[in-house]
């Protein structure tokens, strides 16, 4: 998460970005002190990801049952 806010050029946004793991080796993403604005955008970069992934679940799900229905009536 860290290397793709960077990416998209929102690091001044957050001061103290920073990426890290814990003792699990569990990747751990610290954002610092933050505006509220920029927790805003955040929010609504991670639903717009939630909303791409479950859309793009939805279109493989889709076409998997397509696959096994031609499948069936073949057989």
């Amino acid at each position: 998460m860290a290397t793709q806010l960077t990416a998209l050029g929102l690091e001044p946004d957050f001061p103290g970005l920073s990426a890290d793991v814990n003792v699990a080796g569990d990747g751990l993403v610290r954002l610092g002190a933050v505006r509220p604005e920029a927790a805003l955008l955040l929010a609504e970069l991670i639903v717009l990801g939630l909303e791409a992934e479950t859309a793009n679940c939805g279109e493989t799900l889709a076409q998997e049952a397509e696959e096994g229905r031609h499948n069936s009536s073949a057989a």
